[in-house]
This record gives structure tokens, C-alpha cells and sequence, in this order.
């Protein structure tokens, strides 16, 4: 959905339902008094304008041949910063700031050994085949549809979909959303690379199956009130995958994935999770943590992009393990801190003109993604999420 500026004043300024009117969404299917109503996805997303549609391709043209890493392990967010720069309606933005933001870019990766149909489990997870990856999603982009490609891959990849920070499975949303307005060969080529880079960095967190009585099943936000974080003496620090991974020692975590009813509607669990978050960044967020906590948002939000391409197994099985991730980044980053102030919402014209001015990759996604949630379940914790994360990341600490 892009939001033009006239339609992002009118999320913030309007009711409810001429909020999501206002986004291209139907209005909330949300009762007087039941906040867990249930919400349907969008079928369709609103036709691309010219100027739209050049801003993606000229993104994507600078972007060629980059990696999907830099800097010993950071990601390339720049695909995805520049559709939600697009999508907030701010296309002029798109080619000056990437033009910036790629000098600082590596490569993209060599071939070592091709991936075949019958040998892609060997390479699962290993990120020194990166490039072989890449290779094997676009030949099958050109055997199959892109829609097949993604339903069967969304199936395998699910249980590791937090590697990498999530990177991965947003990589590979946010190409999904573009090729979903127009198809094109350079969308093909990044949606390729964002699910190579998923596959890449693929990498299950700690998971013990218990078995389920429905009624011990908790909500998402129930769960993050007593859930047990990682003591100080054995959070790792560096990347977030590196703190995740110091997640094996604390054993109540095996069990995370299971404490919540994912059986419901993917997209009602999505909104429970990331209204769940969207509070937590408020409760916990520093400076210092900032950017891993906004992947505890855009993380789950990213699934919402995949869910009109997957069955509904495959839709619960991605809601699950974003619920799992997003729990990760909790327990390693959570700390007793002072509260953001929920109670101060911007406009969503200035929070947008904020995570402009701020020129940080994180911001965009993070606005971009509390606002397309607002759009679908209008809950005022997103716009003060927005606000309060990007007090943050105007002068982000990167993790």
C-alpha cells in the first residue's frame, strides 16, 4: 500500500475506518469494545504510479551487483528502505539517499558450487553459499511462477526465520510486495536475493515441543509479562545474532514457541504480536538497543506481506517462528528501564518527515511498518512506538 501524504494525515486524523480508507484497506472488521476482532488482510494493493514505479527500479538498478551484507555482518537494507521510502509516499527521496548509502556496500558474493533441486539441504544455512543461493532462486524464478517459488520456500524456511535478524524473510517480503504491484526483472532478481539470503543465514532457535492444552495458551502480550530474559552475565553482545545465540542457555526459551495459540487467523495473531511488541519497544528500547528491538515489529509485520502467497499451514507455521524470533530478541535484550511516553501520538505526516530527516534505514522500515499496522488494526501503541523509537534512531547505537 503506498500512503500519500493527504492519506497518511488521514490515518492519524480520522476514525478508524476512514483511516484504513485511507491506506487502500478496508476498514477494520473490529466491534465496539473487541480489540482482537477479526481483521482481514488486503487482497489488493493500490495501482503504482509512474513516478513510483521509477523510484523502485532506479532503487533496485543502483543496487545491483551489491551483497546482502556489509561490514562484518550488518545487512543491506537498502532494497527494503527504499520501497518503504516509496510506499510513505516520499519517491523523490529514494535515489539521493541511496546514492549515499551504497558506497559503504560490499560486493556481491562469487559462485562457489552450484545448488540443485536434490542438494539444497547441504547448503541450508551456510552463508559462505550465499551466491549459490542466489544462482539456484533464479533459475528457479525462470522455471516457475514467483508465487510458487515463494508458497514452497515459506514452507522450508519457516522454522529460520529469525536469522539474520529477520533480514531474510523481509528481504524476501518486501521484493514479494513489489512484484505483487508489477513484475520486472530487477524485482525478480531481489526477490532472489532475498530469499538466498534467508536460506543463507537459515538457523533454528533453541525449540523444545511440548504439547498443548488450549486452555494454558496465552496471548503474545501475556507471555512477554513473565517471560524470563537472559541474565547479564551471559548476554554475548555484538550483532543480534550473536546475542540469540546465547539464547541455548536459558532453557525456559525451548519452550516460547508453544505458549501462544497460533492456530487462529495468521493475520489476527500477527496483529496481537506486533501491538505485543510495538509496547515492549516503549518498556524496554535504549538507545543502545534500539535497532534490535524494531525488528521485534517489522520482523512479524514482514510475514503479513507473504501471507497471500502461502497455504494456510505454511501461514501458521511463519506466524509461529516470527513470534518465536521476535520472543528472542526479548529475552537477550530486554533491561528494567524508564518508559517511553505512550501517550504522545504525531502525525503521521511529521513522523514520516522525522524518519526522513533522520536518514537511517531502521527508521523508514520501523514508521513505515507501525503505520501499515495502525492501517490495519488502528492501536494508538503504533504511532507511539514510531514516535518514541525514533528519538532513538535519529543518532542510532548500531547493533
Amino acid at each position: 500500500m503506498t500512503y500519500s501524504r493527504r492519506g497518511l494525515f488521514g490515518i492519524i486524523g480520522k476514525a478508524a475506518g476512514s483511516a484504513a480508507s485511507a491506506v487502500g484497506l478496508d476498514p477494520p472488521r473490529q466491534p465496539a469494545g473487541k480489540t482482537n476482532a477479526p481483521i482481514a488482510p488486503p487482497e489488493a494493493l493500490p495501482s503504482e504510479s509512474e513516478r513510483e514505479k521509477a523510484a523502485r527500479e532506479s532503487a533496485l538498478d543502483l543496487l545491483e551487483g551489491t551483497g546482502p551484507e556489509y561490514g562484518g555482518g550488518l545487512s543491506n537494507h537498502g532494497p527494503m528502505a527504499a520501497d518503504a521510502l516509496v510506499v510513505m509516499g516520499r519517491s523523490e527521496a529514494v535515489v539521493p539517499w541511496l546514492e549515499r548509502y551504497r558506497r559503504g556496500l560490499d560486493a556481491a558474493p562469487t559462485l562457489r558450487r552450484s545448488i540443485g533441486a536434490g542438494d539444497w539441504s547441504e547448503a541450508l544455512g551456510r552463508y559462505d553459499r550465499v551466491g549459490d543461493w542466489t544462482a539456484f532462486f533464479r533459475r528457479e524464478l525462470l522455471e516457475r511462477p514467483w508465487t510458487e517459488v515463494v508458497s514452497i520456500w515459506c514452507e522450508r524456511l519457516a522454522p529460520g526465520i529469525s536469522a539474520a535478524a529477520f533480514h531474510g524473510v523481509l528481504r524476501a517480503a518486501y521484493a514479494a510486495r513489489t512484484m505483487r504491484r508489477a513484475e520486472s526483472p530487477a524485482r525478480g532478481r531481489e526477490l532472489a536475493e532475498g530469499l538466498a539470503y534467508w536460506a543463507a543465514r537459515y538457523r533454528r532457535l533453541p525449540e523444545r515441543p511440548t504439547h498443548k492444552h488450549a486452555e494454558t495458551l496465552r496471548s503474545p502480550s501475556e507471555v512477554l509479562n513473565t517471560l524470563e530474559s537472559l541474565p547479564a552475565s551471559h548476554r554475548a553482545g555484538g550483532l543480534i545474532d550473536e546475542q540469540l545465540e546465547a539464547l541455548r542457555d536459558l532453557p525456559s526459551f525451548s519452550r516460547v514457541a508453544d505458549l501462544v495459540d497460533t492456530s487462529s487467523d495468521p493475520s489476527v495473531f500477527l496483529t496481537r504480536v506486533t501491538e505485543a511488541f510495538a509496547d515492549a519497544c516503549l518498556a524496554h528500547a535504549t538507545r543502545a538497543s534500539a535497532i534490535a528491538w524494531v525488528h521485534t515489529v517489522t520482523g512479524p509485520s514482514a510475514v503479513r506481506l507473504l501471507l497471500p502467497h502461502v497455504n494456510p499451514a505454511t501461514a501458521r507455521s511463519l506466524a509461529r517462528y516470527a513470534w518465536q524470533g521476535a520472543a528472542g530478541i526479548h529475552a537477550a535484550f530486554s533491561l528494567p528501564v524508564p518508559r517511553l511516553d505512550r501517550r504522545q501520538e504525531d502525525r503521521a505526516d511529521d513522523l514520516v518527515d522525522r524518519a526522513v530527516r533522520t536518514g537511517d534505514e531502521h527508521a523508514f522500515k520501523f514508521v513505515e511498518t507501525c503505520l501499515r499496522e495502525y492501517g490495519i488494526a488502528p492501536r494508538p501503541v503504533y504511532l507511539s512506538a514510531a514516535r518514541g523509537m525514533l528519538d532513538f534512531l535519529s543518532h542510532p547505537a548500531r547493533t
